[in-house]
């Protein structure tokens, strides 16, 4: 690896031999170069476990194609456009009497700039339509109202979602846009979320700090670490439970959430209460019981909550008690600020995505015990949905979804 930077590594080297890239992918991102690119094919698809980038967006989609030569067919096209994209080039020139071969909002030229697009799959692709149910992921389900939500149906769901994340904000809209273009009677739009990341300079002293979310606090400061490969394997990736169909190894269950943060009764709190509710400093992080942002916390000798309280969000997420660790899932969140609400308040939040090898286990049982903390005075979940993200496409022989497809047709 002697003399090439981390960008021309990660061009170099197949997606499942990624050096390590931090500690946390919800450290905050540090890199704006356009050049940055990560490779396509691998066991694994992107936008996983490669650094989250300033801005990222969640696209759900209704599947139009009717018969499942052409979801196959939408499937090779998502494949070689994700391709392209994140590999950047130049477009070709054709007619000027028909349309061109690009939106044009990036020149004729588009590069990398670190973008990512992770496709997954909807519990509800698996109808009758392509004949799949019986080779549905085991814990593929539509996604359900805990006590404290209040879920738009139209910014919930989708046959399929589309994560594009990368540096700047018109690569992530140029990708949908080339997409889409590239799907016509494939695809069609859901409902969209974009959000974003600050972006902060590579620390010098230690890790780079998490980010902020629209609360202040540092959100995923306690992230599984993604250079370790067998907790990756036991905690992210599927295909090690030998009741999943044998087609998802290599794949993850992602979770969506659009939770509104109310920011104006939150901003009028006290810092102490504040403090308490998330069992953080909210200036660098720590936890109440410690002195550095990745110090972990020791809830033994603390047993009554006299420091960090019994009902604390970080408490109740991960108490830290032995087995409690398969629980944990890998956080990849955006903020998000939307437009202003009738009544005058400030529409913006979180943009929660999490992915995890077992949703019942991951986010399922962490959110089950949240359930009725005092974080819910302050936020509010109103869309998402609950998806499978499918494994990687190992070579350009390859294609998204080729052993679903596979699959489901030995079982016809």
């Amino acid at each position: 690896m002697a003399g090439l930077s981390t960008s021309a590594w990660a061009r170099s080297c197949p997606a499942d031999a990624m050096p390590d890239t931090g500690p946390e992918v919800t450290s905050a991102p540090t890199s704006t170069a356009t050049t940055d690119a990560y490779p396509f094919h691998g066991t694994h698809q992107q936008g996983i476990v490669t650094p989250r980038p300033a801005n990222g967006m969640i696209v759900a989609c209704d599947v139009l194609a009717r018969d499942r030569d052409g979801l196959e067919q939408l499937l090779r096209t998502l494949t070689e456009r994700i391709a392209f994209l994140t590999r950047g080039g130049t477009y070709p020139q054709g007619d000027p009497r028909y349309p061109p071969a690009d939106s044009g909002i990036l020149g004729p030229t588009i590069a990398p700039d670190g973008l990512t697009v992770t496709v997954s799959l909807g519990a509800s692709l698996f109808d009758a339509r392509f004949g799949l149910a019986d080779v549905k992921p085991r814990h593929l389900q539509r996604m359900t109202g805990f006590p404290n939500d209040a879920l738009d149906p139209s910014r919930c769901h989708g046959d399929m979602s589309l994560q594009i994340c990368a540096h700047t904000h018109d690569t992530t809209v140029h990708a949908l846009r080339d997409i889409l273009k590239h799907t016509p009677g494939g695809l069609m739009v859901r409902w969209k979320q974009e959000g974003t990341v600050p972006v902060m300079p590579p620390s010098d002293t230690g890790p780079t700090p998490s980010a902020r979310n629209y609360l202040g606090f540092r959100d995923g400061t306690a992230n599984p670490d993604t250079a370790d490969t067998a907790l990756m394997d036991a905690l992210v990736w599927t295909g090690h439970d030998s009741e999943e169909p044998a087609w998802t190894r290599g794949g993850s269950y992602q979770v969506v959430r659009l939770i509104r943060n109310f920011v104006e009764r939150w901003d009028r709190a006290p810092l102490a209460e504040q403090e308490a509710i998330f069992g953080r400093r909210k200036d660098s992080g720590a936890p109440l019981a410690g002195g550095t942002e990745y110090d972990i916390p020791d809830y033994s000798d603390d047993p009554d909550g006299q420091v960090t309280p019994l009902d604390a969000h970080i408490r109740l997420a991960n108490p830290r008690t032995p087995g409690f660790e398969k629980h944990r899932i890998l956080r990849r969140p955006f903020n998000y600020s939307n437009a202003v609400e009738a009544n005058g308040q400030l529409d913006m939040g979180l943009l929660f995505i999490v992915y995890q090898a077992d949703l019942e286990a991951g986010f399922i049982t962490v959110q089950k015990r949240l359930n009725g903390e005092p974080l819910e005075e302050y936020i509010k979940p109103v869309g998402g949905g609950y998806f499978f993200t499918l494994p990687g496409a190992i070579d350009e022989n390859d294609f998204l979804g080729r052993g679903l497809l596979e699959a489901a047709a030995s079982h016809a």
